[in-house]
């Protein structure tokens, strides 16, 4: 028996990366689950790869109607859904004067708009499921921020205080939403950066997307008494950076 047995869960971006570690992990738990995303070949053979009940659906989380279509068929076939997993994300590099403002509102729209049309679209589902879970990827970058990423940084920080308010608002229907923020993870929108990246962490490398699948599973299945929260996968980032000291140094204490 499997932790979700009799769950449906939806995951936008579930076609690769972080979404399709979180797509495998939950349909390892018994989910049926949805792998929704644009990338039509990954996804449909990811579905078929997790077979049962599993399904792909083409989904662009910006437009509404694609929501609508993807919980109404998800609902006639599977039954209502009780977790949603908000993963679908993309990255513009370049500072706040260089960065055009069509990359910027696509940032916004994919990564912020996006979970907002899925939580409004997915709620009704959740609550004929009686309660549920929904999950926000968010990032590093919605804690703290680095230079030439403005609009990504934007997206996640509003993606973390979008995800309170939902936590708030949906609390009453037994509808639990918190956040993920991921540091540095080996995926392909990570692929161009080498070790030495990593290597001021507290644990110097990069985090692997089954990582994230698994704090995704705890925040579904275990943190029943959390909502609003952030769950951090940062390698110690937050924490400071390690340093060595040595009898010359002077009394920190």
């Amino acid at each position: 028996m499997g932790r979700l047995d009799e769950r449906v869960a939806i995951v936008t971006g579930g076609a690769r990366g972080i979404g399709a570690a979180v797509a495998r992990l939950l349909a390892a738990e018994g989910a049926a689950v949805v792998v929704a995303d644009i990338l039509e070949p990954e996804g449909r053979g990811l579905a078929a790869e997790l077979g049962g009940r599993s399904r792909y659906r083409f989904l662009d989380v910006t437009g509404e109607d694609g929501w609508q279509r993807t919980v109404a068929e998800t609902e006639r076939e599977l039954g209502p859904v009780s977790v949603l997993v908000n993963n679908a994300g993309i990255a513009a590099w370049g500072s706040m004067e260089e960065e055009p403002l069509t990359s910027f509102r696509r940032v916004i729209d994919v990564n912020l708009q996006g979970p907002w049309l899925g939580m409004r679209a997915v709620a009704p589902s959740l609550r004929r499921a009686g309660g549920g879970a929904i999950v926000n990827i968010s990032s590093l970058a919605g804690l703290t921020s680095y230079a030439g990423i403005g609009s990504y940084a934007a997206s996640k920080w509003g993606l973390r205080g979008l995800t309170k308010t939902a936590a708030l608002e949906l609390a009453p229907d037994g509808i639990r939403v918190c956040s993920v923020h991921p540091g540095a993870i080996r995926t392909d929108m990570t692929a161009g950066f080498g070790d030495a990246y990593t290597a001021g962490q507290p644990l110097p490398r990069f985090g692997e997307p089954e990582e994230v699948a698994r704090m995704v599973l705890f925040i579904v299945v275990d943190a029943t008494f959390s909502t609003g929260a952030e769950f951090v996968l940062d390698g110690g980032i937050l924490a400071g950076r390690p340093a060595v000291l040595t009898s010359g140094d002077p009394d920190l204490g």
